[in-house]
């Protein structure tokens, strides 16, 4: 049997926490750390106790989300930050995503997504919550998107038919396994897919990916 994935929660609202680690508790192949009511206890968590996985509030005391995040993503730690709030502003979510967040999903989401977000998390098959990748699509292609979203710029020329397909079903939230059944294809074959995409736009991470397709229209 494979290692439970390890988790901290971090949320300044103690029902929140409790609910979240409740729901967790109930799952074989997932445990939880440790709680955190701000993002400075967040940080300090992470450095002691190396969790796979960080479920990230965005508004909280000492040190918020964001910049919790940031600090993680910088140190070079082995936690997956997911950002699970109630705000869906825009500023907010390209700021979370640039600061290294993998994902960022609403509070409103049933509880078996937000346990397939983590599994797939965890598993490196990170999948964007269609309805922020739709908020974000005037945001980042308008006239007023942000030029640092990433390091690197792609027009996306090089894409074939094919990738344009699969880079649209990654924006609508589908991990590889969705996009293999949908597609017919084999689940090595889309993982493979997905290499060639992430080395054509000159990123490594699904998330940017999906932020820069849809910063340039690729589809």
């Amino acid at each position: 049997m494979r290692e439970p994935i390890k988790i901290i929660i971090a949320d300044d609202q103690r029902l929140m926490r409790e609910g979240l680690q409740t729901i967790l508790d109930l799952e074989e192949d997932m445990i939880v750390l440790g709680t955190a009511s701000t993002g400075k206890e967040a940080l300090e968590l992470c450095r002691s106790l190396s969790p796979d996985i960080v479920l990230m509030d965005i508004r909280m005391p000492e040190m918020d989300g964001v910049e919790a995040t940031g600090l993680i993503t910088a140190e070079g730690l082995s936690a997956k930050v997911i950002v699970v709030t109630t705000f869906d502003d825009d500023e907010l979510i390209i700021k979370a995503l640039k600061a290294g967040a993998k994902t960022y999903l609403l509070k409103d989401l049933p509880s078996e997504k937000l346990l397939a977000v983590i599994r797939a998390t965890h598993s490196g098959d990170i999948v964007l919550q269609p309805e922020i990748a739709n908020k974000l699509v005037g945001r980042i292609s308008g006239p007023e998107a942000p030029a640092d979203i990433s390091a690197e710029e792609s027009t996306g020329e090089t894409l074939t038919g094919r990738e344009k397909e699969i880079l649209a079903l990654m924006a609508e939230g589908l991990s590889n396994s969705d996009i293999a059944d949908r597609l017919y294809l084999s689940r090595g074959t889309i993982k493979n897919q997905v290499s060639v995409i992430y080395g054509k736009l000159g990123t490594s991470d699904r998330t940017q990916a999906v932020l820069l397709a849809l910063k340039h229209k690729l589809f």
